[in-house]
This record gives C-alpha cells, structure tokens and sequence, in this order.
C-alpha cells in the first residue's frame, strides 16, 4: 500500500504514531553538520559518514512524506526548545572536538584537566539533548 498504508497506519495505530514521534524528534535533533565536523576534524571513515547521512535524509523525507508535514510540526514546544538549545550544544560540541583532538595529540599523557573538561563538554552535550517533551 505504500504511502497510503503508512498514512494510515499513523492515524490509526497509536503505536506506529509514537514511534514515527520519537524517531521525528531524535532526527529533529540531529545536527549533520556538527556530525561531520567530528568526523572530518578526527579522521572518521567519511564514505561512511556518507552512507550516514544519506540515510539519515532519506529517514526524514520519508517521515514528511507520511505525516505530509514538516518535521515536528504539531510539536511547537518541542521545535522551540530545540532551536532554543542547539546554540549552546554545538558549542560545547566544537569545544569536545578540540579536545579530542588535544587528547590525541597528548599521546598516554593526557593531564587531568584534559579529561575533566572532555568529560564536562559530554555531560552538556548529553544534557542538552535530553527530551524535552
């Protein structure tokens, strides 16, 4: 039935609703850009970062294409709080990739302070992207 079926299936089935909700808000959270900065500044695999992201765009057209809307677009509170947050959160996640990129450098030396600040830039990236709704 294709995209009838699953248009269907999300205004009849309550469980398929939530969990095109939670996959909607965990790719509202998603920051490809930030993704890719990590993997171009610390030398992830890049053909899979491509397959990824590819992937990962298919996943939310794909969810517009069902709920025949833009991403969280029932969620305004949700929306909101997001866009309120990722300021904050890409900055502590450029500050962890310097960091990891300093913890690499140090080799098995890695001093104290290092770590604190890898392990508070973890803590705030983990906290900022908590639910919110």
């Amino acid at each position: 039935g294709g995209l009838a079926l699953l248009r269907a299936m999300t205004a009849t089935w309550p469980f398929f609703d939530d969990l095109l909700a939670r996959i909607e808000m965990v790719c509202a959270k998603a920051d490809m850009e930030i993704a890719r900065l990590y993997v171009d500044r610390l030398g992830a695999d890049a053909r899979l970062f491509e397959e990824l992201e590819a992937e990962f765009d298919r996943t939310v057209e794909t969810i517009r294409r069902i709920r025949d809307a833009e991403m969280l677009a029932t969620e305004p509170v949700l929306r909101s709080a997001i866009a309120l947050r990722n300021p904050y959160v890409d900055v502590l996640s450029l500050l962890q990739v310097s960091l990891l990129r300093r913890k690499r450098a140090a080799g098995e030396q890695v001093p104290e302070s290092l770590s604190a600040a890898l392990a508070t830039t973890l803590s705030g990236i983990a906290q900022g992207l908590r639910n919110t709704g």
